[in-house]
């Protein structure tokens, strides 16, 4: 995915400290996990329409509003609207629909509305949203800098990579929470997705540039100094490939 002319330096970026580089053969529960958990509570035709109506409602919709919308009992819809509830997709509140307080007012009503927060989902596992930031923050910071756009997007790019990295657990680890499927080759590893796939079929010398500060900056943040991080255009289905740095060619 690497093309030479692109200008990335042939060497490469030290990572800091990891025993071994291999792809962690247990990890925790993913955010792609956890978004396909997610939209798989929308499956249930009557909870699809559940939502439906409560994304479309003004205000936050009740029980006994939301059953007879739907033509389902009030047991049935609180049922799938707390399943709802408990995957993150609607938000609860309680309320008195009366209007009135105090003594004899009556229990607050349970109430539901639309999440705010955002469920993407994309197989093979996408980050378009990620580029989008990183060119933009890119042009951002040329505008206000005069720094050319090109070397801001490096800049932004390794920062942001830093800074996942020094949340993640490991080098690969880091990796697999972005979506690049990292995989052992040999001593190496190598990448077996590319989370910019479609932008990088068009536009391939800036999202490679961009691809390779990025997992260097996890490598860097990930606090692994014993590999390596380089450009190789053939290494998996990405342009990057991470090397032991005791091994050499």
């Amino acid at each position: 995915m690497i093309d030479p002319a692109i200008g990335i330096p042939p060497h490469s970026t030290p990572s800091r400290g990891a025993d071994e580089l291999r792809p962690e053969a247990a990890t925790p529960r993913t955010t792609k996990d956890a978004s396909l958990a997610t939209l798989t509570a929308l499956a249930d035709p009557n909870r699809q329409a559940l939502y439906t109506f409560v994304s479309r409602s003004a205000e936050p919709v009740g029980r006994d509003a939301a059953a007879a919308a739907v033509g389902l009992s009030r047991g049935t819809a609180a049922f799938h609207l707390d399943r709802l509830a408990a995957e993150g997709l609607v938000d609860v509140e309680y309320r008195r629909l009366s209007g009135r307080s105090g003594p004899g007012a009556g229990r607050p009503a349970k109430l539901y509305r639309r999440t705010a927060g955002e469920v993407n989902v994309s197989v093979p596992e996408r980050h378009y949203d990620l580029a989008g930031d990183l060119l933009a923050g890119a042009i951002e910071r040329s505008i206000e800098t005069g720094e050319p756009v090109r070397s801001a997007l490096r800049q932004v790019s390794a920062s942001a990579g830093r800074e996942a990295g020094a949340a993640a657990r490991s080098l690969p680890g880091a990796l697999e929470d972005h979506g690049f499927e990292p995989r052992a080759d040999g001593n190496d590893l190598v990448l077996g997705n590319c989370p910019f796939h479609r932008l990088a079929q068009k536009h391939t010398d800036i999202v490679c540039e961009l691809n390779f500060e990025l997992v260097t900056g996890l490598a860097e943040g990930s606090g692994d100094d014993a590999h390596t991080v380089h450009s190789d255009p053939g290494a998996g289905n990405c342009c990057i490939r991470v090397s032991p740095t005791h091994v050499t060619a």
